[in-house]
């Protein structure tokens, strides 16, 4: 996929991102889970999170991400054209979450809708949104925003060391619109795998399983993951998308610059890391300090790399997400700094 509108091209021109105030350590988490602090240093890599707090939703989270990316960028409300939320943790199961946002934001005349890749969500919206905005036939030229946010904190279990421990609460947002030609969005891998939908899930809740007092009591509303099978399917087609994305788009592996991945696992990216084929990439990782925060895993990690001034000026950037579904997408980015210049 290439994002090319005559002179110009569809790049990102603004970042933001948003945590929610409350630390969790890994002290508190380990307690809940049976498990040690250290522990789960050894086998994820991260030392704390942040979980919202209550009443505080992924819409809220998503705003204030938004409207950081907005004042990033230079760019009204009201001149955006498309607002794309991916989340897995949606406020409420109707209507969308990024209908809320569209509101709060007050970004008037904007299509707004959710999309859920689960922890693939933003690299899943980034292209449809850029792709949108790259047809966009208006005389004043619109722009896109695309926010990935989710809450897990609401949605897993506790006291399930395979999971309590990985995740926390975020969201990261990006504004895409008219780049310099030869910069922007390059090219794209999206990839789905359904035949193994059932290594990330949460059962119930849905139309197959409603909510009732058995599913309650089963705890089919937590998230549920097969560690294993997952870690196994990421080191193999983790690097499969990043090969035929590198072969589509022309560009040499010794040519990227920058990895921006999903922070799933610190201790698991680690381990995939050698294979993916990227000599000299610099890869940028807050898996640390927020642990794995979904779909908003890859945009917080792609802001705080740019307010750390990481990039410069025609460099090449990887997006990489993986998740649920099965679903895989990388996406190379050519980072324009006279687009989003260095805060």
């Amino acid at each position: 996929m290439t994002a090319q509108r005559g002179p110009f091209a569809t790049g990102i021109r603004g970042t933001g991102s948003f945590l929610p105030s409350g630390t969790v350590s890994n002290e508190v988490v380990a307690e809940r889970a049976g498990v040690t602090a250290e522990w789960i240093v050894r086998k994820t890599g991260i030392h704390e999170r942040r979980y919202a707090a209550e009443g505080e939703a992924t819409s809220d989270l998503a705003v204030a991400a938004a409207e950081a990316a907005l004042v990033d960028a230079g760019v009204e409300a009201r001149q955006l054209g498309w607002i794309v939320v991916a989340t897995s943790t949606p406020d409420h199961p109707q209507p969308a979450t990024a209908s809320l946002v569209q509101h709060r934001l007050g970004a008037i005349g904007a299509a707004a809708f959710d999309l859920n890749a689960v922890c693939s969500g933003f690299v899943f919206a980034l292209v449809t949104a850029a792709r949108l905005v790259a047809a966009d036939t208006a005389d004043e030229g619109r722009y896109g925003l695309v926010v990935g946010a989710d809450v897990y904190s609401r949605i897993i279990d506790p006291s399930d060391r395979r999971t309590a421990v990985l995740f926390g609460d975020g969201a990261g947002a990006v504004v895409l619109g008219p780049v310099r030609s030869g910069y922007g969005i390059v090219g794209s891998d999206l990839t789905s795998f359904g035949r193994h939908h059932d290594m990330i899930e949460v059962p119930a809740g849905g139309s197959r399983k409603p909510a009732s007092e058995k599913t309650l009591a089963s705890g089919e509303h937590y998230f549920q993951m097969q560690g294993r099978a997952v870690r196994e399917f990421v080191t193999a087609e983790l690097p499969a998308s990043i090969r035929r994305l590198l072969a589509v788009c022309g560009t040499d592996p010794h040519d990227v610059h920058h990895l921006v991945p999903h922070q799933a696992n610190g201790a698991m990216l680690l381990d995939v890391l050698p294979g993916l084929g990227l000599p000299r990439a610099r890869t940028h990782l807050t898996v640390a300090g927020h642990a794995n925060t979904g779909a908003a895993s890859v945009p917080l990690a792609l802001d705080v790399a740019r307010r750390q001034q990481h990039f410069g000026d025609g460099d090449t950037l990887l997006l990489a997400g993986f998740g649920g579904g099965m679903s895989v997408g990388t996406v190379l980015v050519r980072w324009d700094t006279a687009a989003a210049p260095p805060r």
